[in-house]
């Protein structure tokens, strides 16, 4: 047990040191060295828990979407936006989700398959729209694949210009401003009135996430 739990404290070391690598560096230039010294393992422990580059950032593209998912709200569209809100707020917030984000938009990461937290996300996002739409929350038209499309889309592109153009510190402004934008074209507005679209968001529910943390294995 105490050798297995040492094994996991490593593996999350790794992660993280690789993580802070991968962020500031980006994929292509990276090094094993690099993340190596960061850790400050041998490369043999490196090599145990992942047999390459590749499979440090497969790693921490999966490790991203490890944490504690939304409660369950009686209203799925508060759901949905909480779900978003929370991933924009530990962008934010957890150099882990930042490196992953980073790895996934990487264009210069050459055969590094980066379909996992796209198909991820729709999944999630399919999943909560198609939870609302059985509650009535959503309009008659709304096509669930087709919308979580649209939001997993217009969440890349607005995390990528925060990033560019405030290192992440506008992003719950841009998300609020998102989500005011498309939900009212797919959501009941009686039900839409009283959803919280607020920047706050993602703060508040992150700190009830913390109240109850499952760590990343």
């Amino acid at each position: 047990m105490v050798k297995q739990d040492r094994a996991i404290r490593t593996r999350k070391m790794i992660l993280e040191s690789a993580a802070r690598v991968f962020e500031e560096r980006g994929y292509k230039a990276a090094t094993i060295n690099e993340i190596l010294t960061a850790a400050g393992v041998t490369k043999g422990a490196l090599y145990f828990h992942f047999p390459s580059k590749e499979a440090l950032a497969d790693g921490i593209m999966h490790a991203q979407n490890q944490w504690r998912a939304v409660p369950e709200r009686a209203c799925r569209v508060q759901q949905l936006v909480d779900t978003i809100a929370v991933h924009a707020y530990r962008l934010q917030s957890d150099p882990m989700v930042r490196a992953g984000v980073r790895l996934t938009l990487d264009q210069q990461a050459g055969g590094l398959d980066r379909s996992g937290p796209f198909d991820h996300w729709r999944l999630v996002g399919t999943e909560l729209l198609e939870k609302a739409g059985a509650q009535n929350e959503l309009l008659p038209h709304v096509d669930f694949v087709e919308t979580a499309d649209v939001l997993v889309g217009s969440f890349a592109g607005i995390q990528a210009m925060s990033q560019a153009l405030s290192d992440y510190q506008d992003l719950p402004g841009r998300v609020s401003s998102l989500v005011r934008h498309i939900l009212p074209s797919v959501v009941v507005p009686s039900v839409l009135a009283a959803v919280d679209l607020s920047e706050g968001r993602g703060a508040a529910v992150h700190a009830e996430l913390l109240e109850d943390p499952v760590d990343f294995l």
